[in-house]
């Protein structure tokens, strides 16, 4: 009998020669293997193990267990559960091959022969070829490369095999536009896991008027599938895939161990695309990545989903916008080529929902070689993105200004200024804004390191003040690192700051101080008044100038958005220009069934000075 050694750290160690071999040969023999598998969950933080595997007569077994269970209790359980099954199958090995159930690992109930629902198979765990106590608790008996045998048939235990707890694919499917499966995988990860695509070899039959069978009835053939070529999790449909569903096999793994494989369905076909996208254009600028002296920098509220789907802003903000445009699975295909096709090497983005970002955004840009760092404000937050070729990130450092304007003694002075104007103060003290600040260092040289700085200001039209003062605590912050904590090291600030350029935030940022008289002081009237002069440290320019907006909605357009740059270190080398005034109203206003936010992306190259 085997029992559970006195030092559990070891078992745990124990791997299969599953964890040495290739991914190919490692999926190849999980699906193909002589010996089934059984599939053991356990997680020290849950009760319960669960227990997976398939019965002799092709029934899917699924066992919940208390871990602190005896094995013995578990495997009388099994037995129970697999009487049925293995009495068919041993009635039916009789009658055909004529032989007694001598060999048949099936134990009956009497001497004589006995009808083949009375025999009980023969359950046993073992671990390293020996039987593993009945007295051993389910938690310790349950070994990663354990064996269970339920009468003839074995099964090799895997213990926390890679699984998918979420797999999903998007409900619009438009020729050209990437397609990016939304999944979660547990004891593992998705740079880890195989994908193979798959499409329908032709069109199915449309469903019939009046409800009556269609083509996916039972009755009717399967239809039939035909490689794409491509094993990447990203995959882009082209014209000639227009009308055909699409179907994804995809591998759990982390890169050395597999879990079970899953197939997933597209529900509709690939569809048309919407045409002409306000972007496109923009990519005959883009089409290649930029070599190491550039960096080309993209800033873009994206509109978060959870603003895009209210009440209000379909009847209000964007009536003029189809429902369906406004809806995340459209949208989604619309940002992922968008900002792919702008071979950026950095990215900062705004109004990013979290489920956009581990869903959508990391693993569409993953498949394009960059990296993101996601920092959650309230409902939405913000997220950078950087080449992994050109950079490495060394450190982040964001905070919230409300809290670091409290906490930090770097603040102190500001502070105290605003402790003058409580109504202001208490204001101020509410917006949950803030910025997001990484430190890159370059993968070509050491030496270059520069501070991306991310931020989205308060929103309201008099919140003008608001802004002035977030601006401040920014700026103090960025210098903070960039001279304190890294010296020297340039910057470049991006955002949707919610300022035109007439406004006192803009004037601030690029003239580096604000005079305590100016009109902001009081954009919300006497009430909220709070006088005070501020400067910063800083040579910033907008590298994209002052477009004649950058925000496009039915009742405003403005220049809101800006990629600040330190003047010091770093200089234009080309703004790529903004789609056209006939490409952003050709729906009347943005958003619109060929643009996705009601925003517009800054886009430009960069360049060491």
């Amino acid at each position: 009998m085997w029992r559970l050694p006195g030092v559990r750290a070891a078992l745990r160690g124990v791997r299969t020669a599953v964890e040495r071999r290739s991914r190919t040969e490692a999926a190849s023999e999980t699906s193909v293997g002589a010996m089934e598998r059984a599939v053991v969950r356990c997680v020290p933080s849950e009760p319960k193990l669960s227990l997976s595997f398939a019965l002799a007569d092709g029934s899917h077994k699924n066992m919940q267990r208390d871990q602190s269970e005896p094995l013995g209790r578990a495997l009388s359980r099994i037995a129970t559960n697999a009487l049925k099954g293995h009495a068919k199958v041993a009635a039916a090995k009789k009658s055909r091959k004529n032989r007694p159930n001598a060999g048949s690992g099936v134990a009956c109930a009497g001497p004589g022969p006995e009808p083949a629902a009375a025999c009980e198979p023969v359950v046993k765990l073992y671990y390293r070829e020996e039987a593993v106590a009945e007295d051993v608790l389910n938690v310790d008996a349950w070994q990663d490369g354990a064996v269970l045998q339920i009468g003839d048939v074995k099964y090799k235990v895997e213990r926390n095999p890679p699984a998918f707890t979420e797999l999903q694919l998007p409900r619009y499917i438009m020729a050209g536009f990437p397609v990016c499966p939304k999944l979660g995988v547990e004891f593992g990860d998705p740079t880890g896991s195989l994908f193979r695509w798959y499409k329908e070899t032709k069109p199915r039959a449309a469903e019939p008027e009046g409800g009556g069978p269609s083509s996916s009835s039972p009755s009717s053939p399967s239809p039939g599938w035909t490689e794409t070529g491509v094993d990447e999790r990203v995959y882009t449909p082209s014209n000639a895939d227009i009308g055909l569903r699409l179907k994804l096999h995809c591998t759990p793994g982390n890169g050395q161990r597999f879990g079970p494989s899953r197939e997933l369905e597209s529900v509709c076909p690939v569809e048309a695309g919407p045409g002409t996208c306000t972007f496109d254009h923009r990519h005959l600028y883009t089409k290649k990545v930029t070599d190491d002296a550039l960096i080309r920098t993209v800033s873009y509220n994206i509109l978060a989903d959870t603003y895009a789907q209210t009440e209000f802003s379909r009847t209000v903000l964007y009536p003029y916008c189809a429902p369906y445009a406004l809806e995340l699975d459209y949208r989604q295909n619309l940002i992922q080529k968008e900002l792919t096709g702008y071979n950026a090497d950095l990215i900062c983005l705004q109004e990013v929902d979290r489920c956009v970002f581990t869903d959508s955004l990391m693993p569409a840009l993953e498949a394009f070689g960059l990296e993101g760092v996601f920092r959650i404000k309230q409902h939405e937050g913000l997220a950078t993105f950087y080449r992994k070729s050109k950079f490495s990130l060394l450190s982040q450092h964001d905070i919230a200004f409300h809290e670091a304007l409290q906490s930090d003694p770097l603040h102190k002075e500001l502070l105290e200024k605003l402790a003058l104007y409580p109504s202001a103060q208490e204001r101020v003290l509410q917006r949950s804004s803030v910025v997001q600040v990484s430190v890159l260092q370059s993968t070509k040289d050491s030496s270059k390191k520069i501070c991306v700085a991310n931020t989205h200001l308060y929103w309201h039209p008099k919140g003008g003040y608001i802004r002035l003062i977030q601006m401040a605590v920014a700026l103090a912050h960025i210098r903070h690192v960039s001279c304190d904590l890294y010296p020297g090291i340039p910057v470049i600030f991006c955002g949707d700051f919610n300022s035109t350029p007439s406004t006192g935030m803009y004037h601030f940022v690029i003239n580096g101080s604000i005079a305590e008289d100016h009109e902001d002081w009081t954009s919300n009237g006497e009430e909220e008044r709070c006088n005070m002069s501020l400067s910063h440290f800083f040579k910033l320019k907008s590298a994209c100038g002052e477009p004649a907006y950058t925000n496009y909605v039915g009742g405003f357009h403005g220049c809101l958005d800006y990629i600040f740059i330190d003047l010091h270190a770093l200089e234009v080398e080309q703004v790529i220009p903004l789609p056209s005034h006939e490409e952003v109203t050709t729906h009347q206003a943005l958003p619109s069934v060929s643009h996705p936010s009601d925003h517009i992306a800054l886009v430009c190259d960069l360049k060491w000075k």
